[in-house]
């Protein structure tokens, strides 16, 4: 598991998934949801733009989990 640290109380999800480098471009994240494959904290997520907050764990199965941490 990658532990990604924000300096903000929260970030969306397309911007994790680019700061973390999963994806390159924002429109990547649609197909990753629409293939069903992004899970924050263990639920599937379906809103490209769903906030997330330290302690939050996002699942993109097949590629990579990261837990997001505050500074």
């Amino acid at each position: 598991m990658k532990k990604i640290t924000i300096h903000t109380d929260m970030i969306q999800l397309d911007q994790l998934l680019k700061w973390a480098d999963v994806i390159s471009s924002g429109g990547q994240v649609r197909i990753l949801i629409d293939e069903r494959r992004v899970y924050v904290n263990g639920e599937l997520c379906q809103v490209k733009r769903k906030q997330l907050h330290p302690g939050d764990i996002v699942e993109v199965r097949g590629i990579d989990t990261l837990q997001i941490v505050g500074e």
